[in-house]
């Protein structure tokens, strides 16, 4: 046999020889299986299938393995601990029932769990039900969480339970389609940049979505209902906040907690008021609550019924606002600042439903410029105990002073162009899956390692 074949044929046989190239397998296990064994045993690549039945354990994977199961196929973590550790990149979840893992919040429990530094996980089509954290994913890259549900303990207090799905230190993750109920928060995201959180439903919780420290995220498309805050966003910057949707929020639609450059466009932000048993002087209900928050643009949203349609205070400026629907809220604007906003941008303004001006020339723009404040509310916004003096005639005299003479009227909001319709159809406020699709996102499905 020549030199050059004797070569060819070591090149064939060495990757077998050394474990690389070799056939994945798949294991099919039932209950009385040890699975923890058939764990440590795979090899990459290898897909382990579980037929219908509790699996009982602490389930650590270590292996770029496919963990799938057949409909009925239970992860019980037996009420301590983690139910899955994730130990390695390239590991795929999916089409599990996980059950029952530990509620100690210091100890990080979770349903799946993941501190270490790695990507491509793809955590999909399960169910997860207890008292911690149903996914803590910590440190990693070009994460897939698709289309999981994930539900709490509302029998215990909520500031006792884990958030749904938590994102430390994360990035290029999609987070799309997931139902999130009765844990603390929905979707708690901190110091985690280019992100894509799209098309999850969030109810029964503290806050829908938690931003903080987290900077160059995409929240699109997202419903937050029966929430104190919908949507918390709080010390991020270049935040892309799009066509989502917040209902029946005691205490804030969105709040904005020192937010730069940042997006917040065609949102809808329905019901926010605080419950009866829940109210005390100065507590209301805000549609958006905009606090020492800076050069952001809001454009394009729908405030409805809400006590307070916008609250922006603790030097919120430099902040476009315009093409937005501010309707029916019994207060429109409350704005605590000593210096002078215009809500319009290039001859486009706001609609406000209770604008009383006229629009002659047909344009859709109202003739007369809408300032929503005056002096009296600054006075019943420092002193609260006022409001029973709202309809009488000395504070109706003083009204007419302000009209009468502008140069008494205190720094505020104008809307120079205020609109006579509102300019967003509710049917074109969803952003479409292309325009949310991520460069980076779009990189690691075609399996391209480049950013390695």
């Amino acid at each position: 046999m020549s030199k050059k074949m004797i070569y060819f044929l070591l090149t064939l046989l060495m990757p077998l020889l050394s474990g690389q190239g070799a056939i994945a397998k798949e294991w099919r296990l039932s209950p009385g299986d040890n699975l923890q064994q058939q764990l440590d045993l795979s090899a990459d690549g290898d897909v382990l299938l579980l037929a219908p039945g509790s699996y009982s354990g602490n389930f650590i994977i270590e292996k770029a393995i496919r963990l799938s199961g057949v409909e009925g196929a239970v992860i019980d973590a037996g009420g301590q601990g983690n139910a899955i550790t994730i130990k390695s990149s390239g590991i795929t979840i999916e089409n599990l029932s996980i059950i029952n893992w530990g509620d100690d919040l210091t100890a990080q429990n979770a349903g799946i769990y993941s501190d270490k530094a790695t990507n491509k996980l793809t955590i999909a089509n399960n169910r997860l039900k207890g008292d911690g954290f149903g996914m803590w994913l910590q440190k990693s890259e070009y994460l897939s969480v698709l289309n999981n549900t994930v539900e709490g303990n509302p029998g215990i207090r909520s500031a006792d339970r884990g958030n749904g799905i938590q994102l430390s230190s994360i990035k290029h993750a999609e987070v799309r389609g997931n139902t999130i109920f009765h844990t603390r928060d929905g979707l708690y995201i901190i110091s985690s940049q280019d992100n894509l959180i799209i098309g999850n439903t969030m109810h029964d919780l503290r806050y829908g979505v938690h931003y903080m420290y987290s900077h160059s995220n995409k929240v699109i498309n997202n419903l937050a209902y029966r929430t104190r805050a919908g949507y918390a966003l709080m010390s991020s910057r270049n935040l892309e906040v799009l066509g989502n949707t917040s209902r029946d929020s005691e205490d804030y639609g969105f709040l904005m907690n020192f937010i730069t450059s940042s997006h917040i466009k065609n949102n809808v932000i329905e019901k926010v008021w605080t419950k009866p048993e829940n109210k005390v002087l100065g507590r209301d209900g805000k549609g958006l609550f905009v606090y020492n928050s800076a050069y952001n643009t809001i454009s394009g949203n729908k405030v409805e019924s809400a006590e307070i349609g916008i609250h922006l205070t603790a030097g919120s400026e430099n902040t476009k606002v315009y093409g937005n629907s501010f309707i029916d809220n019994p207060t429109q604007v409350k704005y605590v600042s000593n210096k002078k906003q215009e809500w319009s941008l290039e001859g486009q303004g706001n609609f406000w439903s209770n604008y009383l001006g006229w629009d002659m020339d047909g344009d859709n723009i109202g003739d007369t410029v809408f300032e929503p404040n005056d002096g009296i509310d600054k006075l019943i916004w420092q002193y609260p105990e006022m409001k029973i003096l709202m309809d009488s005639p000395a504070v109706l005299i003083l009204r007419w002073v302000q009209r009468q003479f502008p140069v008494l009227k205190p720094p505020g909001i104008k809307d120079s162009f205020p609109l006579m319709l509102p300019p967003v159809p509710a049917k074109d406020r969803q952003v479409t899956d292309s325009d949310a699709t991520s460069p980076q996102l779009a990189v690691a499905a075609s399996g391209n390692n480049s950013y390695e």
